[in-house]
């Protein structure tokens, strides 16, 4: 990857199309639970999106296979597609990026607070 393509995104636009294109060869029910595996995990983002890249690519894997085996989606993700998102981004009490914001806020605040204090 050049830095021209870090910079711009590029390289992200370009996988997300091929990541569209192939959701669009799944059934209805898998394209379904993609875009709401997608919307589950996008809180686990860093700034970028780039992190999520290899576990959405997982992800899209793991729903193509299931698809080509002949198995529904619920045998694939389960009943719980917010747990299985969680799950694939580090587990239970993963943190989202509003955790990361919230802990930075925090530290700035109180270094303020030091200084003002002290």
């Amino acid at each position: 990857m050049s830095f021209w393509e870090t910079v711009t995104g590029s390289d992200l636009t370009r996988e997300w199309k091929a990541f569209d294109a192939r959701a669009q060869a799944l059934p209805a029910d898998y394209r379904a639970a993609w875009e709401e595996v997608k919307a589950h995990t996008a809180s686990y983002s860093d700034f970028t999106g780039r992190n999520l890249m290899p576990i959405l690519d997982n992800a899209l894997g793991l729903l193509e296979q299931t698809a080509a085996d002949g198995q529904s989606v619920h045998e694939a993700l389960g009943d719980d597609v917010e747990g299985f998102c969680a799950a694939l981004a580090g587990g239970e009490g993963a943190r989202t990026y509003r955790d990361k914001w919230r802990a930075q806020l925090n530290r700035n605040v109180a270094r303020k607070l030091g200084r003002l204090g002290g």
